[in-house]
């Protein structure tokens, strides 16, 4: 039943994100304002540069303890380097790579597009949603 449900069923389709340029302040509020982990960073066209988390906060308050002072541009710190999934993929093959990885979100392609993000959160969503009689 599981293997049936795909990626695109329970993944977040409104994306909150952000730019290499954002303040990493103003990235940390977004983040805590919207209730999230992580945020996709885009060019002007909307294609994924990587991906901003509190993986990346830590630095940046680390860098800030260095250097006393807290600045800097999301650019510095994103995770360039992204793990992405396609919308059309089982939420057990999600689960697995959840398994392999210590990264709490990934970004959702359809094709060459970004057109979401899905969450470990999301796979206990598409667990809990399945009803046993």
């Amino acid at each position: 039943m599981l293997a049936k449900i795909t990626v695109a069923e329970y993944m977040s389709k409104r994306l909150v994100t952000l730019t290499k340029d954002t303040d990493v302040i103003d990235a940390v509020k977004k983040l805590l304002d919207h209730k999230i982990t992580s945020a996709p960073v885009v060019d002007q066209r909307g294609h994924l540069l990587g991906m901003f988390s509190e993986k990346d906060v830590m630095r940046v308050v680390l860098e800030s303890a260095y250097n006393q002072s807290m600045s800097g541009k999301v650019g510095e710190f994103m995770t360039s380097k992204t793990i992405s999934v396609n919308a059309d993929s089982s939420i057990v093959d999600l689960a697995e790579k959840f398994q392999q990885s210590p990264i709490r979100s990934f970004p959702v392609f359809q094709g060459t597009d970004l057109v979401g993000i899905v969450s470990r959160t999301d796979v206990l969503r598409a667990l809990a949603s399945i009803h046993y009689d």
